[in-house]
């Protein structure tokens, strides 16, 4: 048996990060999704996600599995209940289903074609659970508080050396062969994690709720406050708040990135910053693609930016905007609140050529001695042919 995470059935609430990936596959607190669940159970989990999607992530095993909705975020009790979940029987709360014990036979998971199949569907408090893109970075410091204390649970730090200056050091982790010098770190006001081969270069200034993830490289005099997550091989500084770089990407040089997801192999032009706060100090209305609508995200948005897009320097994002995936965003003043996949520029704007974008993906991906995928370029030539 094993656990299958699969895409809630709006998914398209959380697009464009979910033009590239699955659900289970986001970044936020300390792990992915699939990550949380992999510890928090002790079992082996897949991913399940749209079909164009489904070859980027290894084959789910033939049998019977619990398939959990991705968008649920796992407590003790709720985690007990579905690992204990009899064969046929389910979990919902007032959304929905949340889980169900089940075998597919291979057949395209639908819950309203299996639904008559269950026994029994119990029926329990409302879970926590993501309903849109912008709902990762507002529960950010919550999950990364929860995920640091199982990620050291049992575990001793390694030593930092004595040129940096810690406050609340017991709340503070560093994993063997980080390199940390002439730094600050505070974690009086959340935990800080630092994976393995991370790199903080000399006068950063790290304030918690914080992660940093492996290979990442914080820049000299960065100033990071929680929540804050930061994945695998990123490059960081400037100023950073509230924010979730997913993995492979950068923002490496002066400007604001706050209240912000950026997807993956991303890269923020020098001086590149993004307002989260309206000049009324009203709410902030975002562009949601599931309605087709613009929807309250309350009173600090930034903004949420897909997969292979990058910024030139001096970009001035406005608040509440959403970036499509591959994107070359240039231009005057500030950039429109929703800009479609493939964008080139901002004003008078056009459609990168598809070949040409190819190459320059390709171009960044070299930096970290990684290549497009075949997989990864039939993702993209879908997304560039379906989605607007």
């Amino acid at each position: 048996m094993a656990i299958v995470l699969y895409d809630p059935a709006d998914r398209e609430s959380f697009s464009p990060l979910t033009q590239t990936r699955a659900v289970g596959a986001f970044r936020m607190g300390m792990l992915t999704m699939q990550q949380r669940w992999q510890l928090w159970s002790n079992q082996p989990v897949f991913l399940f996600t749209a079909g164009y999607l489904q070859n980027l992530y290894p084959a789910i095993e033939e049998g019977a599995h619990i398939w959990v909705d991705a968008g649920v975020l796992p407590d003790e009790k709720l985690l007990h209940a579905i690992l204990h979940l009899p064969y046929g029987q389910a979990i919902q709360d007032t959304q929905g289903i949340i889980a169900c014990h089940i075998n597919v036979n291979q057949q395209p998971f639908s819950l309203a074609n299996l639904s008559p199949q269950f026994t029994h569907v119990q029926t329990i408090q409302a879970a926590n659970r993501l309903q849109f893109a912008w709902d990762l970075f507002r529960q950010n410091d919550e999950q990364a508080r929860k995920d640091y204390n199982l990620l050291t649970a049992g575990k001793t730090s390694a030593a930092l050396s004595h040129t940096n200056q810690l406050i609340r050091p017991d709340l503070i982790f560093v994993e063997e062969g980080a390199n940390i010098e002439f730094a600050t770190l505070n974690a009086s006001t959340g935990p800080i994690y630092i994976s393995r081969n991370a790199v903080v270069m000399e006068g950063s200034f790290l304030r918690g709720p914080l992660c940093i993830g492996e290979n990442s490289v914080i820049k000299m005099g960065a100033r990071i406050y929680g929540a804050t997550t930061i994945g695998p091989n990123c490059t960081v500084g400037g100023e950073v708040k509230n924010a979730i770089l997913f993995g492979y990407s950068n923002k490496a040089h002066d400007g604001y990135l706050g209240d912000a997801v950026i997807g993956e192999w991303c890269n923020l032009g020098a001086g590149t910053s993004n307002s989260n706060v309206k000049n009324t100090g009203g709410e902030v209305k975002i562009w949601h693609h599931s309605t087709g609508k613009f929807v309250l995200a309350g009173f600090k948005c930034g903004m949420v930016m897909g997969d292979y897009t990058r910024t030139a320097i001096n970009t001035s994002i406005n608040t509440g905007t959403v970036i499509g995936t591959c994107c070359n965003v240039f231009g005057d003043g500030l950039t429109p609140k929703v800009l479609a996949p493939f964008t080139w520029g901002t004003k008078g704007i056009s459609r990168y050529e598809f070949e040409k974008a190819l190459l320059d993906v390709n171009n960044w991906k070299k930096m970290k001695h990684a290549a497009l995928s075949a997989q990864e370029t039939a993702v993209l030539k879908h997304i560039f042919e379906t989605v607007q």
